[in-house]
């Protein structure tokens, strides 16, 4: 590792997201969607965003990770339910660094981070998926101590499919 990599591994900080950090947030998940190549699936914007994270009925939290006053880094996560475990647990539904800033322990403080909140509030697990493509982030992952389940696939209905279940209903 280089004398300024080290010094920059030195200077970033965590926090808990605040709603004036949301347009900067809005644009890492778009800097995450470019890196995964799922541009084209973003059909969010910055006010569902603002009102899905400090609205009167918050449905997840966000941490920033901050270079100097730059955010380079995210991770956005909500609670779950374990049935079996009987206990709440954390679901990341994603985590980033600019890949300028990888390689610098702030993926690793992330998890960290949040790790330490899920014991805090007696979670019985914490878990994300991650691409199968993106072998460097199993890698760091199952570093970390994970397990990538080979047996779970993620099952998802969206838009029009989504709608149409709802409307099949039986009362």
């Amino acid at each position: 590792m280089t004398k300024n990599k080290q010094q920059m591994t030195n200077n970033f900080k965590l926090r808990q997201a605040t709603p004036t950090d949301v347009p900067v947030l809005f644009e890492l998940i778009l800097a995450l969607a470019k890196y995964e190549k799922l541009s084209h699936t973003v059909t969010g914007n910055i006010d569902n965003l603002q009102e899905h994270l400090f609205g009167a009925k918050p449905y997840g939290e966000a941490i920033i990770a901050a270079y100097g006053e730059e955010a380079v880094g995210f991770a956005l996560f909500f609670h779950n339910y374990s049935t079996f475990l009987t206990k709440p647990g954390i679901y990341i539904e994603d985590i980033f660094v600019m890949p300028e800033f990888r390689r610098m322990g702030i993926g690793k403080a992330i998890l960290k981070y949040i790790a330490e909140l899920a014991v805090n509030r007696d979670c019985g697990r914490l878990e994300w998926s991650v691409l199968d493509w993106n072998e460097s982030a199993i890698a760091f992952y199952e570093e970390m101590g994970s397990q990538v389940l080979p047996d779970w696939r993620i099952c998802r209905i969206t838009g029009d499919s989504l709608t149409q279940l709802a409307g099949q209903r039986s009362v």
